[in-house]
């Protein structure tokens, strides 16, 4: 009786077991029946060749400037802070002045730029490359290559950036100069936070936007296309992928889109590029005449001399590109002068605010990245 008891048991674990290996190779062998129930859904046929764009898309005006677009990295060497003790006036007095360098660190930064020749010329803005020591260039296929900075135009904030390929390079094709009208739909294309490349699409909300505080030269073009910080010297093209401007600003009060964006028209962009290929900087000449007195070189405005007969105003008029102060501004400059020298109070102590506490204007125009 024992040995059958045996038998029997190790015959059941062996089923057991061979049923477990079928479960789990080949389900489909134990299941000879359909499922009780079965969900009916409706699937569009796929399409053998190429898809036709669908009605009101923008994707072939995306798919021509996109490749066009380009990501900026930018780098810089700087110095870690050191520990604040070494700022104390106290400890300083009791441990003597010691080097407050902290260990050498880069800083990196993200924006975004347009090649806008085959020659490998890009136009990006001068806040994203102003302060970098090292800059890569990512194309949208993968491609990396250093650039070298041709020159660039602060008054305008732009920059053009070279590099050099062998490769064929996609170009983005410009805009004529006044073929953007108010409610045409643009699309604003570049790398907002790093996330990669992104398009974004609106309407033109404002022409020849100016007074906003940004540069000396203004003349933006407004949008609600969403520009975010990376968005930078990147891509606004029309529904037909032509470039019409370059991101440079967004209007926030929390770092964010809030759909108001600033754009450089192409105009400009293209005076700068071709001055700066072929001089390496801008130049401007003078603006108006008589007694109005505004010097539009190098982004200054030159105030005329109120009394013309005194020696330093007939001085400033025989050497037009170097205006002197009148004799009050050197002494309002004096005064400037002497508060700098006295001492500073530190922050909390009564006197001036401490050196480097920034302002805080909560409705100003930020720029959108770099």
């Amino acid at each position: 009786m024992r040995r059958l008891w045996l038998i029997f048991a190790q015959a059941v674990t062996i089923s057991v077991a061979g049923l477990f290996v079928l479960s789990t190779l080949k389900p489909e062998w134990l299941r000879d029946t359909a499922p009780a129930s079965v969900v009916a859904i409706l699937e569009a046929p796929s399409a053998d060749g190429e898809r036709p764009p669908a009605a009101g898309s923008y994707a072939a005006a995306a798919q021509r400037s996109m490749p066009a677009v380009v990501h900026i990295f930018t780098s810089k060497a700087g110095v870690a802070p050191g520990h604040p003790l070494l700022d104390d006036p106290v400890f300083r007095h009791f441990f003597g002045e010691r080097p407050n360098n902290g260990p050498s660190q880069r800083q990196s930064g993200l924006g975004s730029g347009v090649i806008v020749s085959p020659d490998g010329y890009i136009i990006t803005n001068n806040h994203v490359i102003e302060t970098a020591d090292q800059i890569e260039i990512a194309l949208n296929d993968g491609r990396k290559f250093g650039a070298r900075l041709i020159g660039r135009d602060p008054e305008t904030d732009l920059a053009v950036l070279k590099i050099d390929t062998d490769g064929q390079l996609p170009v983005i094709t410009l805009a004529a100069s006044d073929a953007l009208s108010v409610g045409d739909v643009v699309l604003a294309i570049g790398n907002p936070f790093g996330v990669g490349q992104t398009v974004t699409m609106g309407i033109v909300s404002a022409l020849g936007r100016s007074q906003l505080g940004i540069n000396t030269f203004e003349n933006y073009i407004q949008t609600d296309a969403a520009i975010n910080p990376g968005n930078s010297g990147g891509a606004l093209v029309d529904n037909s992928g032509n470039l019409v401007g370059i991101n440079t600003a967004i209007y926030s009060r929390s770092g964010g889109s809030l759909g108001i964006g600033f754009a450089i028209p192409v105009s400009i962009a293209r005076n700068v590029l071709e001055q700066i290929v072929a001089t390496g900087e801008v130049t401007r000449g003078w603006v108006g005449g008589g007694n109005s007195g505004h010097h539009a070189g190098a982004g200054r405005i030159v105030r005329p001399c109120r009394h013309p007969r005194r020696a330093d105003c007939r001085r400033a008029a025989r050497q037009p590109g170097r205006p002197r102060r009148h004799k009050a501004g050197r002494r309002a400059d004096r005064r400037r002068r002497r508060n700098r020298a006295r001492p500073q109070g530190h922050a909390g102590s009564g006197g001036s605010p401490a050196a480097g506490t920034p302002r805080k204007l909560p409705r100003a125009p930020r720029r959108s990245g770099g």
